[in-house]
């Protein structure tokens, strides 16, 4: 694994750190496809209850790296196998929001511990996440309409479905940055924590997270997402049946109670 992203395991949390701290977490090549794989392992590794993303250093995730030029070396010029600029660039960014999707749809419980800046496409993976806790030293910006793009990593239906079409547009469109305090009545970050007790109030939620019903809580995260997108009576329909296979996961097996 790159040693652009850290991976410690703290019971039944996995906690995965981007470590590119003397660039605010920036990413690059070399740090998207590891991460895209690490979350897929998370998500299927079942000694993992609860996943932890978080930044080294002074920052969660200042978005991509305009400094980096990895994007230049790997394109081409057009050609029948591998497309325009456009077609090129599409086949090596969708790869890399994996990383969104899984946090989002993986059935166990994803926090983004946000412990500084948060930016472009750090914001996208921040909002995969269930659960958002930040530091004081935080910060939220969208950062997109400064470089001319659009938004990236999911960045666009997350911010949308969290809070709204009029805040995420004000968001996106302004892009105005907002401390910690300003993101947190926004409603961005889920809860607010001074600098140096984030890590301990996070892990405490991971692990009360990470050591609950497994099963339980997939089917709910399940039906969570399943109301962003579904018909009211599909969601009922869903949501029955997640919870009649949530409740009957945790019934007394061989005469024992546990949790599954």
């Amino acid at each position: 694994m790159s040693d652009e992203v850290l991976i410690e395991n703290s019971g039944g949390v996995r906690i995965i750190t981007l470590n590119r701290p003397d660039r605010l977490n920036a990413l690059t090549n070399s740090i998207m496809a590891p991460l895209a794989d690490t979350c897929a392992d998370a998500a299927r590794d079942p000694s993992v209850g609860c996943v932890v993303v978080t930044g080294a250093g002074r920052g969660f995730c200042a978005g991509g790296d305009f400094k980096d030029n990895e994007r230049e070396k790997l394109m081409t010029a057009p050609n029948r196998e591998t497309g325009t600029s456009v077609e090129q660039g599409y086949a090596r960014l969708r790869p890399f929001a994996e990383t969104s999707r899984l946090l989002h749809e993986m059935p166990k419980p994803t926090i983004a511990m946000v412990n500084g800046p948060c930016a472009g496409a750090g914001i996208g993976i921040a909002g995969a996440c269930d659960l958002r806790f930040a530091g004081r030293s935080a910060s939220f910006v969208t950062a997109f309409e400064r470089t001319g793009a659009s938004g990236d990593f999911g960045s666009t239906w997350f911010w949308t479905k969290i809070l709204g079409t009029g805040v995420a547009r004000e968001l996106f469109l302004l892009g105005e940055k907002l401390s910690a305090e300003e993101a947190f009545a926004k409603g961005i970050y889920t809860r607010l924590h001074d600098d140096e007790s984030l890590r301990d109030e996070t892990l405490k939620v991971a692990h009360r997270l990470a050591e609950g019903s497994r099963t339980g809580l997939g089917y709910m995260k399940r039906s969570l997402n399943n109301a962003e997108d579904w018909a009211f009576e599909a969601a009922l329909d869903a949501e029955a049946m997640n919870m009649s296979l949530s409740v009957a996961a945790n019934v007394l097996i061989d005469g024992q109670e546990g949790k599954v």
